[in-house]
């Protein structure tokens, strides 16, 4: 049964400067915008210090993400308990930040109270020119390997949080990995 008054968290993570802000504020745009409006220019956003709270209303419920600043890392485990998923995102026009956000995703999928939740690796800045392909990142990331051998369930996805293209399908994903 749907109850809107479940209640669930959902952390997202990510190098600082890959777009989770954005991304938060697009997904509420979608979320609370009349049908059809335009998602218009990009909302101006300053890197998260320490954490935000944003709450998402999707079909089924209502899910609470959690967004911890890129520089917040060290700190991330002490917010992995009661979390269900996981939005890890990454920056694919920043070649140079790949080998650490690739470190960093290894070790949230290695932290015991996440091995039962549903991770998304978004792939970031779709729309910037000198972007990699996701098959190119995947290969970077080595992410068939990786999704070989972690527990949890990993999907990955391209997006463009500036144009909007992908967003939808991280709101089908939240709104799906939620438990019933």
């Amino acid at each position: 049964g749907a109850v809107l008054n479940s209640y669930t968290m959902c952390l997202l993570l990510g190098a600082t400067g890959v777009g989770k802000t954005l991304l938060l504020k697009r997904l509420q745009n979608i979320l609370y915008q009349r049908d059809g409006a335009d998602l218009g220019e990009p909302p101006v956003t300053l890197p998260t210090v320490g954490t935000n709270l944003t709450d998402l209303t999707l079909r089924k419920r209502r899910v609470t993400v959690r967004e911890l600043g890129g520089c917040m890392g060290p700190i991330w485990p002490s917010y992995f308990i009661d979390c269900t998923s996981v939005i890890f995102m990454v920056d694919s026009a920043n070649i140079t930040q790949v080998s650490s956000s690739c470190i960093q995703l290894l070790s949230v999928l290695a932290a015991e109270p996440l091995q039962t939740a549903s991770v998304l690796v978004l792939f970031n800045k779709r729309d910037l020119p000198c972007t990699m392909s996701l098959g190119e990142m995947k290969s970077l990331f080595r992410m068939d390997d990786i999704i070989a051998s972690a527990p949890q369930s990993i999907t990955t996805l391209e997006l463009s949080a500036r144009s909007g293209e992908g967003l939808q399908e991280v709101l089908t994903w939240l709104d799906s990995t939620q438990p019933d």
